[in-house]
């Protein structure tokens, strides 16, 4: 069975995030093995400078590659990445299992996003909009999203 790990910067204090993702990995048992993980964030001040900025983002990369298994195909989100349609990420996630990659882990950045290092890292760079979101709520959308690919690479029904 294909295992899925979300590495995420911050941790969900609000009930409601953390009953949505319950939900969304209580859906996905059926179809993946599910490992959610989550790395402290940085405090910073409000308005420090860029490079301020990248040591923080620094920072909180190093104790994420920490927890990223060798082997594993590795999908960071970022705002600058590949767009595509929820079919394609349901093909892109079937071609990765066909081709033998059976360990897939996505990349969360916190409140400043992920460095560069993070990005050179990544096999996949992945955008589900220019806009931005903000951190807790993506992980939400990700796995709903992980969730819809299976069922439709299953050809099962879902809302559209």
């Amino acid at each position: 069975m294909l295992k899925i790990t979300v590495l995420a910067v911050g941790k969900l204090k609000e009930k409601y995030w953390r009953d949505a993702i319950g939900e969304y990995a209580k859906r996905l048992r059926s179809y993946c093995n599910l490992e959610l993980k989550e790395s402290p964030d940085e405090s910073f001040a409000e308005g420090i400078s860029t490079a301020e900025e990248d040591k923080v983002k620094a920072r909180e990369w190093q104790r994420l590659i920490r927890q990223i298994r060798d082997g594993s195909y590795v999908i960071a989100l970022d705002v600058q990445g590949e767009q595509i349609s929820s079919p394609g990420l349901a093909a892109r996630i079937e071609k990765l299992a066909l081709d033998g990659q059976s360990d897939i882990t996505f990349l969360i950045g916190g409140t400043l996003g992920l460095p560069g290092e993070a990005l050179q890292r990544a096999d996949w760079r992945l955008s589900f909009s220019k806009m931005t979101f903000p951190h807790q709520l993506m992980r939400v959308i990700l796995l709903e999203q992980i969730y819809r690919a299976f069922k439709i690479s299953k050809n099962e029904p879902y809302h559209r």
